[in-house]
């Protein structure tokens, strides 16, 4: 079993409706066509890398190797848990938690996606929730943190709902504007 050379790939996360879990190349194909079905709106870009604004081919490609390239570089020191999201069996997205010299730091950052057919459900919560639960009751971490553009009132709901508080700004150039 690939969990016991690599435990990460062992790690299952439950919740009411969803699990989190590294996936497999069976759930990079269900990513990779949820990510072509659609993340956001195509006029309004809620990423600092806008990884969406490609053709479907090549969004789909990009999802399956970056996923693969994440559990390659894992190392004790830097880590990333890239879990895919499953909604009643159906890959639906991605909540990732990283950390960078975490037994020191004991810190984390999240990010995320859905496809947008099952926005605004309370999914993004939940997933968020499930991986600070791991970061905070399992593994010990004293801090979050997670990076959200000025114009994505869903992501501001989800972190105001799960705790997070404002402590800095940063201006990005996101499709060739400033962006907060």
């Amino acid at each position: 079993m690939i969990a016991d050379h690599f435990p990460p790939a062992g790690i299952r996360l439950n919740t009411p409706r969803l699990q989190l879990r590294m996936p497999s190349d069976e759930d990079l194909s269900q990513l990779a066509d949820a990510a072509v079905a659609g993340v956001h709106d195509p006029e309004r870009m809620p990423f600092s890398v806008p990884w969406t604004d490609q053709p479907p081919d090549r969004v789909a490609r990009a999802v399956v190797q970056h996923n693969w390239a994440t559990m390659a570089a894992w190392t004790p020191e830097r880590w990333t848990f890239n879990a895919v999201v499953a909604y009643e069996g159906t890959v639906i997205g991605v909540q990732d938690l990283t950390a960078r010299d975490f037994g020191v730091a004991r810190q984390v950052t999240t990010g995320s996606w859905l496809t947008r057919r099952y926005q605004g459900r309370g999914i993004g919560t939940e997933m968020r929730a499930a991986v600070l639960h791991l970061a905070f009751a399992e593994l010990g971490a004293e801090a979050a943190v997670s990076g959200v553009l000025e114009a994505t009132a869903a992501s501001h709901g989800v972190a105001r709902r799960l705790g997070y508080r404002p402590d800095g700004t940063d201006l990005v150039a996101i499709r060739g504007e400033r962006v907060r």
